[in-house]
């Protein structure tokens, strides 16, 4: 599955995924939401993102735990 609004360059953040070409990682995005931000909280704080970029970054995440083995707590 190709995303066209995720990249990443080793040259940049690490090689860590982010937001088109934006230092604004995948991770960051996520860790926001998960604080409960919403996405015109997100968006105001970086007003370059739109509405599909917080998209993006929540399919990505998706696709990431769907094909990795994550290293989960036993309940």
């Amino acid at each position: 599955m190709a995303f066209e609004r995720i990249s990443a360059d080793p040259r940049r953040m690490g090689g860590l995924p982010c937001i088109g070409d934006t230092g604004v990682t995948v991770s960051a995005v996520l860790e926001q939401l998960a604080a409960g931000r919403s996405h015109g909280e997100i968006m105001a704080d970086y007003p370059y993102l739109v509405e599909d970029d917080i998209r993006a970054a929540l399919a990505f995440a998706a696709a990431a735990a769907r094909e990795r083995e994550l290293p989960l707590l036993a309940a």
